[in-house]
């Protein structure tokens, strides 16, 4: 991409420049402000009604809804149509896709992430991230198709869509070197650049708009839900993420052990580990010593949904791997370390 340029000269996009701008919206507190962002700047270039709005649905690896003292909480999907929805973009035009797959009958079912991992014989790795190629940017470009269908004849030319994405330059090394504005795909259908409107923004900043706007931000960042003291997990992604930092790895092994269970049979199945540097199996054991953080709830995870991917997990875990994994890499290590060392 580096020899194509992006629609607008500059490092800034003028959204007035491009017939699609779609805000990439996970759930979580950050892609809340790139949504205020977008809108700000959509408003101010006239151009609102071309913003549409999508969400990447994980299935039960997402963090679900929790009725907690009597209140019901939404899941990320939901905050994720509620976000969409106060900023001012039309129902019609937030769109929420589940990754699918033959169902062996001529019809189609949800592909759990988790499942696809249980295929494929290894974790996700840095180099490696196939939940964010396969069951997310993928989605997405589809989910456009039918627009740009509509939009090329009538333009004459490729339909130019902006992606925006709620990513900030403080949460990795990775994510600080990433370009705010730059060009990710471009053929004869489509022109597609990227757009990250908070990437300067620190985490204090994306709390205090929250509080300022009386933005609802999703229960998993708290001690527990409805405590609004932003002392839970750090970041709201998967409940178990192989990013997160360790003690939301911990956190999220607490407060859903069935995941975690799931995760471990897992790596005890195809011997390979949910992280390069520590296991599942390993974390679950952490999790439940002294120091380690309090889960404020745990949720059980009995629905039809979890049922249903535990059954195709059981099934995948019997098929061949398709890579074997690196065990030299991924090996669990042979000593536990200390909950505060963590």
């Amino acid at each position: 991409m580096n020899s194509i340029t992006t629609i607008t000269s500059g490092p800034v996009p003028d959204l007035a420049d491009y017939d699609i701008i779609c805000g990439n919206l996970s759930g979580g507190a950050d892609s809340r402000v790139m949504q205020h962002a977008l809108m700000e700047a959509a408003e101010a270039a006239g151009v609102a009604d071309r913003v549409w709005t999508f969400h990447a649905s994980l299935g039960p690896m997402e963090w679900p809804s929790v009725t907690f003292g009597g209140r019901r909480y939404a899941s990320v999907a939901e905050l994720a149509a509620q976000q969409s929805s106060e900023s001012g973009v039309p129902r019609e035009r937030h769109m929420e896709r589940t990754k699918m797959r033959d169902d062996g009958a001529g019809g189609l079912e949800p592909y759990d992430l988790l499942t696809y991992v249980a295929l494929y014989g290894r974790f996700m790795r840095l180099g490696t991230r196939y939940c964010t190629k396969g069951f997310k940017e993928q989605l997405e470009e589809s989910s456009h198709t039918p627009e740009v269908q509509r939009l090329r004849p009538v333009l004459g030319r490729p339909v130019r869509v902006l992606k925006v994405l709620g990513l900030r330059g403080e949460e990795s090394r990775d994510r600080s070197r990433r370009l705010s504005y730059r060009t990710v795909k471009s053929n004869s259908a489509r022109h597609v650049d990227e757009w990250l409107p908070v990437k300067e923004w620190s985490k204090a900043r994306v709390r205090s708009l929250h509080v300022e706007r009386a933005y609802e931000w999703h229960w998993c960042y708290d001690s527990e839900p409805g405590a609004l003291d932003w002392l839970g997990s750090s970041r709201c992604s998967c409940s178990s993420c192989f990013l997160a930092s360790r003690r939301d790895s911990l956190l999220g092994a607490r407060r859903r052990p069935r995941i975690a269970e799931a995760i471990a049979l897992v790596e005890e199945v195809r011997g390979d580990t949910f992280r390069p540097d520590v296991s599942m199996a390993d974390l679950i054991t952490l999790s439940r010593r002294p120091g380690a953080p309090a889960p404020g709830m745990v949720i059980e995870d009995e629905g039809p949904e979890f049922a249903r991917m535990m059954e195709k997990l059981v099934w995948a875990l019997e098929q061949e791997p398709r890579r074997l994994p690196e065990l030299s890499v991924s090996a669990p290590p042979r000593r536990l370390l200390p909950v505060v060392d963590l």
